[in-house]
């Protein structure tokens, strides 16, 4: 059997051409996957190769007027996720450890301030963070004087800063469910390299957090979130030089196709 197509030469050209463009496409914009190798810091675990990080978040927010807070807390890491399934991190809360320490502050820009009498919505202004590691199982609380992490051998992976971020509650039974989101700044602490693969490592990370109601308790100037949750991955790269080039050449074939192609 023949299949014409395949054997007219515009058609192939065309064909090639959509190929080439849709591996690019993909291969710029697919959720970056990461290795974290806890051996290469003194750490007794598997390595995990992801793309998705769980974490629970402990933290105290403290409104000082009824627009402007603060917030401290910790996101301790709970899991991993590849394609949306969770993977097994071998040795993760077990014999060793995983948190972040940050420490934050934004105002609100909704005009109502009640989060119980209806939605709130602001943004985060400032917000800087550490990536811990440390031997065996860390653990966390939190109360009104703040959240608390009690750990062993802690020693910082990461760093990063606040590049955007939003704030939103809503009302619920009697209490509200706060939420946030930000893109961050990721920097590698020195010597700890091998940790992280690829190399260099992404330099942002985007982190998304919606609290169910039960982990919230508001206080009377603030609350606190006990176990909330969240998640956090790496930004995409921007596409390099090349693919831009090679997107170019495609789209430049592609009109050069178009022009040779003879009316039917």
């Amino acid at each position: 059997m023949r299949y014409p197509v395949l054997f007219n030469r515009a058609a192939f050209r065309r064909t090639v051409v959509s190929v080439a463009l849709a591996a690019a496409y993909s291969s710029s914009w697919a959720l970056p996957v990461f290795t974290f190798t806890p051996t290469a810091v003194g750490l007794t675990g598997a390595p995990v190769t992801a793309d998705n990080i769980i974490v629970s978040d402990f933290a105290r927010v403290t409104f000082s007027s009824p627009t402007n807070f603060t917030e401290q807390g910790y996101l301790s890491v709970t899991n991993f996720q590849l394609g949306g399934s969770n993977v097994t991190a071998g040795g993760l809360n077990s014999t060793y450890s995983l948190y972040f320490a940050f420490t934050g502050a934004g105002h609100l820009t909704s005009a109502n301030t009640n989060p119980l009498a209806g939605a709130t919505n602001g943004v985060i202004d400032t917000l800087n963070f550490t990536l811990f590691g440390a031997n065996g199982n860390s653990t966390f609380g939190v109360s009104p004087a703040g959240a608390t992490v009690s750990s062993s051998g802690a020693q910082a992976l990461a760093t990063g800063s606040l590049i955007d971020g939003s704030v939103v509650s809503v009302p619920l039974g009697g209490s509200f469910v706060p939420s946030a989101a930000a893109t961050v700044s990721f920097a590698v602490a020195a010597g700890k390299q091998g940790f992280f693969s690829p190399q260099p490592f992404y330099n942002v990370a985007i982190s998304a957090f919606t609290n169910a109601i039960s982990t919230v308790t508001p206080l009377a100037d603030g609350f606190i979130v006990n176990n909330g949750g969240g998640n956090l991955n790496f930004a995409a790269p921007i596409p390099e030089p090349e693919t831009y080039a090679l997107m170019l050449a495609g789209l430049g074939a592609m009109g050069f196709v178009a022009r040779r192609r003879k009316p039917v």
